[in-house]
């Protein structure tokens, strides 16, 4: 185990997917607390640094650069900070090599092949086991630190509540209670069809008199426009936002219907419950974290959870789910958290 008396500055490494990284953020209060006076800074990648910079528990959020000679020049700097334990979450080639050369004397991550060598501590080698989350915890868990808090966090600042708070003013019905639709996905296989979408959101908006809000992003806008023209009246569309003041609109959403992905975490992050949709991935694994949120899925279906980037089919897995099923888990969701709309 470490020397817990020696840490003074720690390294988290997390890259790729918003929703990874925030999902990462577990480790956060359980490293505070086993170590309440060190530096905790994290190497991550461009589009989740808003979401880390301003959150307390961090001190520094770094960006790892594209260009080699770039990269170069950081693992410079991490030796020059002098950290005395590095945390690789992703450990990728890349991601151990930079823990490797770090020259902190306590190291750790995953034992993939060809990639041991960089770390004296080591999570689990199966990732399947156990919830995407709790594999943090694990890794803290092979260090010595205990986990007692199981929280997740989102920055967001006050500018984003108030760009959020004056468009709905000027755009939505006064008092009246608002849900959120969100058609993201990092795969194409993990992307709701757009019809169903619409579906699902006018049985909600008509069961529970409630309007819709669809939040996306740049990859998600002509989704975005079908849904809002097979529902009509029934929803509004988001005008276009930094990643934070989307995770401010979802804030003000009574709960939210996603696919697995970036927004259905952040979600769970800033305490929004969330029904997620889910066809190739499984929710016990990627769904969303937390007792307070719900996930759904056509799971008689063969090919369920196939993993697949891109349907080779007919996209059954969301086609196929039934209204009904999802309508029964929207009512859990609005029981299990006492929703009033």
């Amino acid at each position: 185990m470490i020397n817990k008396e020696s840490i003074k500055k720690i390294l988290i490494i997390k890259l790729r997917g918003i929703g990874d990284v925030v999902l990462s953020t577990i480790v956060l209060d359980n490293l505070r607390s086993d170590f309440p006076d060190a530096e905790i800074d994290y190497l991550t990648e461009a589009p989740s640094k808003p979401g880390l910079e301003g959150l307390p528990q961090i001190n520094n959020v770094i960006l790892l650069p594209k260009d080699f000679f770039q990269r170069v020049k950081l693992i410079r700097e991490i030796r020059r900070n002098c950290y005395d334990l590095v945390i690789d979450f992703y450990s990728n080639p890349a991601t151990a090599q930079i823990t490797f050369l770090s020259g902190a004397k306590y190291r750790a991550g995953f034992p993939y092949r060809g990639r041991k060598y960089a770390y004296n501590f080591f999570g689990p080698d199966k990732r399947n086991k156990v919830h995407s989350a709790l594999l943090h915890l694990q890794m803290l868990d092979a260090i010595g630190v205990s986990s007692t808090a199981y929280d997740l966090y989102y920055y967001v600042n006050e500018d984003d509540k108030s760009f959020v708070n004056y468009w709905l003013e000027n755009n939505s019905p006064k008092n009246h209670s608002l849900f959120g639709l969100s058609p993201s996905g990092g795969w194409n296989s993990k992307k709701c069809d757009p019809e169903k979408f619409a579906e699902i959101g006018l049985s909600i908006s008509e069961k529970y008199n409630i309007k819709g809000l669809i939040v996306w992003g740049k990859s998600d806008y002509d989704d975005a426009l079908k849904i809002k023209e097979l529902m009509g009246g029934k929803v509004f569309i988001a005008p276009a936002t930094t990643i934070r003041q989307m995770a401010a609109f979802i804030s003000e959403c009574k709960f939210l219907i996603a696919n697995d992905s970036g927004p259905m975490h952040i979600s769970t992050a800033i305490g929004t419950p969330v029904l997620s949709l889910h066809g190739p991935t499984d929710p016990r694994l990627q769904g969303p974290f937390g007792a307070k949120h719900e996930w759904v899925n056509l799971d008689e279906l063969d090919c369920i959870m196939c993993n697949l980037l891109e349907c080779p089919i007919n996209h059954e897995c969301f086609k196929d789910l039934p209204v009904k099923r999802v309508l029964d888990k929207v009512e859990l969701l609005i029981k299990k958290n006492n929703i009033s709309i």
